[in-house]
């Protein structure tokens, strides 16, 4: 039985968000404010959050970061009337795992929301990978180039852990796209991933094994490990 929590403070909304999320497999837990969400999380059940930002105790964000800070493998979806460029990146970067904006249809309210349940329904107990000299844990966040620690965005690591998962293969930046931000959501800028690529390049000193493949995309090439 998976448990999803609803915070938002339309009374009417949130009654149908209910409605079209209710499955015979889920229950679905409803607030309308900070203070009874941050009582339900206390509880330890919630497999999905669906947030809402502007809520009359104060700003979803601050929830957000709380969640991500205590229980960073909970899935997080804002779903906000806050939807400019800078709103959805920010909702991206401070670690929400989809962002969707209303106006929205429930058809696509319960894709998202199903495809985050896959996605955090087995969570990889994987092994750290050692590459040379680098150490990367992507299951508590440790990232090490030689002797140095690295801190690594959220966006940055999920990059990461597709490139050195398919070391050797291309991955195109559709799929990359596809893959890192909430499934080829339309407000993606291809700019992105281009951006992401650098940054994660200059922060881990990875030049030499994150490959440019000019026309497709980009590649972790086999070394000698």
């Amino acid at each position: 039985m998976k448990q999803l929590l609803i915070v938002e403070d339309d009374a009417g909304l949130n009654q149908g968000l209910c409605k079209a999320l209710k499955t015979d497999d889920r229950l679905l837990t409803s607030c309308r404010d900070l203070k009874s969400a941050r009582e339900q999380l206390l509880c330890g059940n919630a497999d999905l959050v669906l947030l809402d930002i502007n809520l009359p105790d104060g700003n979803g964000m601050d929830l957000l970061q709380e969640i991500k800070a205590n229980t960073p493998e909970l899935p997080v979806i804002l779903l906000t009337a806050n939807d400019t460029d800078m709103d959805i990146v920010n909702g991206l970067e401070q670690g929400a795992d989809d962002y969707i904006t209303k106006p929205f249809s429930l058809s696509v309210l319960r894709a998202r929301v199903n495809t985050q349940l896959r996605k955090h329904l087995a969570p990889d107990k994987h092994e750290p990978t050692r590459i040379g000299h680098f150490y990367f844990d992507f299951q508590n966040m440790i990232f090490r180039s030689g002797d140095t620690c690295i801190e690594l965005s959220k966006t940055e690591q999920k990059l990461l852990y597709l490139l050195v998962e398919n070391r050797g293969r291309v991955l195109a930046r559709g799929e990359l796209i596809d893959r890192i931000w909430t499934d080829g959501a339309e407000y993606v800028d291809e700019n992105a991933l281009s951006v992401t690529i650098k940054r994660l390049r200059d922060k881990l000193g990875t030049q030499e094994y994150i490959k440019t493949v000019y026309g497709i995309g980009y590649s972790w090439v086999n070394t000698n490990e």
